[in-house]
């Protein structure tokens, strides 16, 4: 039987002159370009979008635009909460002023309406009355009052 022993040459572990050799700027190309890939862009959802841009944006830009978006936050939260209250305001002070104002007024006109057909009654009246009985100056002053 035969066995076979390696010799190790001193020549191959020596660092051979020059530059250096970095392996991690070497990379296989027909790795990275290839026809199979996984990454479907439907399957991305629009904040998975944003969420990458971070690193291509800078942090001035990202605290600016954080910033701006805060503050027109803020203000349209600052005049729905304002416009919120002032129409609370407003249908309360209709409900507890305007609604009772506008009945006793209605109530109003009809005592108005009222005394007018009274008048009137009163008037028609007098000249179905008056039509039969001749008048005398006097009374002619007196009815008009």
């Amino acid at each position: 039987m035969v066995q076979l022993q390696e010799i190790i040459d001193e020549h191959f572990q020596e660092g051979q002159p020059g530059p250096e050799d970095d392996d991690a700027d070497y990379t296989d190309t027909d790795s990275e370009i290839s026809d199979d890939s996984d990454y479907d862009p439907t399957d991305e959802t629009l904040g998975e979008r944003l969420f990458a841009l971070r690193d291509i944006v800078s942090p001035q830009t990202r605290t600016a635009i954080s910033n701006t978006v805060s503050t027109a936050t803020n203000a349209v939260q600052s005049v729905l909460s304002f416009s919120g209250k002032t129409l609370w305001v407003v249908s309360s002070s209709v409900l507890l002023l305007g609604i009772p104002w506008a009945l006793a007024w209605s109530e109003e006109q009809q005592v108005l309406e009222m005394e007018k057909e009274m008048k009137m009654r009163e008037m028609g009246g007098e000249i179905l009355t008056a039509g039969g009985q001749p008048q005398q100056p006097g009374q002619e002053t007196q009815a008009a009052l």
